[in-house]
């Protein structure tokens, strides 16, 4: 061919398989930003009933039309605790199979469509105000550059026909389905999306370059190859997480090597279950019906793999324990947040939410720890006050960056104002946690200094300390319940108590029954006890501001 007709051949090739990307992309982020309370719903309903789990796999994946995204949410839950390895398995089962929805509707000849749906979809991404109908318009949008590019991409394969390199290298995949496995197993690699590599085949069948035989060791290569897009989101996760992830690997593997062994009978049953001929060639050379015994294929290899793995997830599960190794300590991350989940917005604000509770926990921790010891004597979790702190001051840096990122996201309304409650949120608990390291601190001087206060003194620690966790407690239980209903009143009980005792303190100076030192650190105490039952005010006023949504405890 000449330079000009291989610059043509090129850019319709690579332009067309652009555009189907970026239309899949496009349609699958707003499908996962419009469907997004209805994921977290489904998610938080899941049980460890592998039928339950496979069920909610299918209906997600066929909504958001993306395994990889479905399974690097899984990766995502179960390195934050919400998921164990069982269930992860068994949505990944259902994720594969909800994946198909895909290859079927890419088999259908609505091309016709594509352009009617850009024009509406950019009517209500341009014009309209309204962010669920924004996301319906992306949505339009990415449909009709789906097909578009995908008829770009039949187009520019139709000169291979004519040159015998080409059309050799395809004949040689009919022959060699190994092979042909691999190379669809490289290709989605690179992609990252075997719903693109899947419209790559069949945009290749369709132009009459590969016969159905090929053209299904390739689909089965890509099944292997879409994994990878799970186990790197799980690079820098726990080792639960890294398992999840590895069983996507393992189970499209299996299958493929055993299809492998029946790919011949499988050809001939998607044959006599698909009306017409796959491998008709029409009068222009293409292959009009090869598309649909394609996505046929598909469905029916996920199928498959699904009845027979899910009964096993059991085992595959401890054959995953194995195969992934421990983590070094050094690999374990505190804070289980992973940028992958973004995508879904929803989602990610829920599992932010969980974060800043494991956060309030730590400071909660600290506040009980000190009163533990200065009202009955305990040194028993006096200890960790310090690690506490540390704890915080990393939850602090990694949510706030979270939510930093996740705001840049084209979010709803009430994802932004939950993410903004919680960057308010964060700030105060960090700071309950530097007044209770300062609480800490003045312990060290009453152990070094063998400071003992008056029993009156004991017993107005004793009192503000239960004022204090008491309205600490009641707040985040408001957090976690989702509910804007919080008595501040303890907020004014925290003043005044700290006000009443300054002034016995004073008596007792004068009175002697208190020394300098002693008195120095009670006031100190004192002042951090209220400014800890501030913070917790401020926290407080945050949510008063308006109701959220409940938080799911993690499984």
């Amino acid at each position: 061919m000449a330079s000009s007709d291989w610059f043509n051949l090129i850019s319709g090739l690579f332009g067309g398989l652009g555009l189907f990307i970026f239309g899949m992309k496009l349609m699958s982020e707003a499908l996962q930003k419009s469907a997004g309370q209805g994921l977290k719903k489904a998610l938080e309903k899941l049980t460890s009933n592998r039928f339950v789990g496979t069920f909610v796999g299918l209906v997600v994946t066929a909504i958001i039309q993306s395994s990889s995204a479905t399974t690097v949410m899984v990766v995502g839950f179960v390195n934050a605790g919400l998921m164990n390895l069982s269930q992860a398995i068994s949505v990944v089962l259902g994720a594969n199979l909800g994946t198909t929805v895909t290859a079927q509707l890419i088999a259908f000849d609505i091309h016709a469509l594509a352009l009617p749906a850009i024009a509406i979809g950019m009517i209500l991404k341009m014009f309209s105000k309204d962010v669920t109908k924004q996301y319906w318009g992306e949505i339009l949008l990415g449909f009709g550059m789906l097909f578009i590019g995908m008829e770009i991409m039949k187009d520019g394969f139709v000169p291979l026909r004519k040159t015998d390199g080409f059309r050799d290298m395809f004949v040689y995949f009919s022959s060699n389905p190994v092979l042909a496995v691999a190379a669809g197993a490289f290709l989605t690699v690179i992609v990252q999306s075997s719903s693109a590599t899947i419209g790559i085949t069949i945009a290749l069948a369709t132009t009459g370059l590969i016969d159905f035989y090929g053209a299904c060791a390739l689909v089965l290569g890509e099944n292997i190859g879409t994994t990878i897009t799970a186990n790197l989101a799980a690079i820098g996760t726990n080792r639960t997480a890294k398992q999840a992830a590895f069983a996507h690997f393992l189970i499209n593997f299996l299958g493929v090597v055993y299809m492998l062994f029946i790919l011949k009978y499988l050809v001939e049953f998607v044959n006599f279950l698909t009306p017409n001929d796959a491998d008709f060639v029409a009068a222009d050379g293409s292959k009009p019906y090869i598309a649909r015994h394609i996505a046929n294929l598909h469905t029916m290899f996920n199928m498959i793999n699904l009845v027979i793995f899910l009964p096993f997830i059991q085992y595959l599960a401890k054959i995953c324990e194995v195969m992934v190794k421990p983590d070094k300590p050094d690999e374990n991350r505190m804070v289980r947040l992973s940028d992958n989940i973004m995508s879904t917005p929803a989602i990610a604000v829920e599992q932010a939410k969980r974060e800043v509770l494991r956060m309030s926990g730590y400071a909660g921790n600290m506040v009980e720890a000190t009163r533990k010891y200065l009202v009955s004597g305990d040194e028993s979790e006096l200890g960790n006050v310090k690690t506490c702190e540390g704890y915080l001051d990393t939850f602090d840096k990694e949510i706030s960056a979270f939510l930093v990122k996740l705001s840049m996201k084209n979010i709803s309304q009430n994802s932004a104002s939950q993410i903004n409650r919680m960057h308010h949120i964060v700030h105060n608990l960090e700071k309950i946690g530097d007044y209770s390291e300062s609480i800490f601190n003045s312990i060290k001087k009453i152990k070094k200094k063998q400071i003992v206060f008056s029993p009156e003194a004991n017993e107005e620690l004793r009192n503000i300390y239960e004022v204090v966790e008491r309205f600490y407690k009641q707040t985040m239980e408001c957090f976690v319940n989702g509910s804007n209903n919080i008595d501040t009143e303890d907020e004014d009980i925290i003043d005044s108590m700290r006000k009443r005792f300054k002034k016995n303190h004073v008596k007792r100076l004068n009175a002697n029954e208190c020394t300098i030192d002693a008195g120095l650190i009670y006031v100190d105490i004192l002042n951090c006890l209220e400014k800890i039952g501030d913070h917790t005010f401020n926290i407080a006023q945050v949510l008063m501001t308006s109701e959220s949504a409940p938080i799911s405890r993690p499984h």
